[in-house]
């Protein structure tokens, strides 16, 4: 089981990516966004200080799963300062880590606050884009300025066997890495639900996954079983 370790105790090439990724300023609308958002603060937060930086990946510096998740949530990881960290019960922090925990790849089922004893065992959760965007919708030249952390948290990881992205957006920036490293991404696979695709060239296998937005939990779209089953897909490919 892995600990939750703080910068200086990651392996050196990791230890780098997170510090790089912590001091970006490179998208300045996104930056004010998080900052704004930390100063003014959600009343039910207000006697928090809120983290307002970009947001490092966490997880087992030994992962052979890796997780991609959209963006940091305002009052989520904005606040907290660990990725899919501190959105509420009924939010996606707590759905993803429940049915992680479910499948064997986290030590509990709540992901409430950096401190709160959350491990993961063989697996790494890092987002598309660093930092939280307005609406959720970062533009693409900010999806594009943050490309190059997610390759650089991946082959810091050289362990990953199995991508799991959470939503078209994610999955999309990692067929895009892909594509960048020479796998073959022609005919263009396509985004859904369950979906799994080997892209060759020493590739991790790649599964798709509805992400777990209050809009998609809410409304049924995604249900905890339906995501149970793409973690078991993981952990069966990892079994193999």
């Amino acid at each position: 089981m892995s600990k939750a370790l703080r910068i200086e105790q990651l392996p050196t090439r990791l230890a780098h990516v997170h510090r790089a990724i912590v001091a970006c300023d490179a998208c300045p609308r996104l930056r004010q966004y998080c900052q704004d958002i930390g100063r003014i603060r959600k009343k039910a937060y207000r006697e928090e200080e809120y983290w307002a930086r970009p947001v490092p990946g966490f997880g087992d510096p030994e992962a052979r799963l890796l997780v991609i998740g959209l963006a940091p949530a305002a009052h989520g990881a904005n606040r907290t300062g660990r990725v899919f960290t501190g959105d509420g019960p009924y939010g996606s922090s707590d759905f993803l880590m429940a049915a992680l925990h479910r499948t064997g790849f986290a030590s509990q089922p709540t992901s409430r606050h950096r401190d709160d004893g959350l491990r993961l065992a063989g697996a790494y959760i890092a987002a598309a884009v660093r930092c939280a965007p307005p609406d959720n919708k970062p533009a693409p030249e900010e999806i594009r300025r943050c490309l190059p952390f997610l390759a650089s948290e991946y082959a810091a990881l050289p362990g990953v066997e199995v991508v799991v992205a959470l939503g078209g957006l994610a999955f999309g920036v990692w067929l895009r890495l892909a594509a960048e490293r020479g796998a073959n991404v022609r005919p263009r696979p396509a985004f859904g639900h369950g979906v799994a695709y080997d892209l060759g060239a020493g590739e991790p296998l790649l599964l798709g996954c509805y992400h777990p937005s209050r809009q998609n939990t809410t409304t049924g779209r995604l249900t905890q079983p339906m995501m149970d089953d793409v973690f078991r897909k993981a952990r069966r490919r990892l079994q193999e």
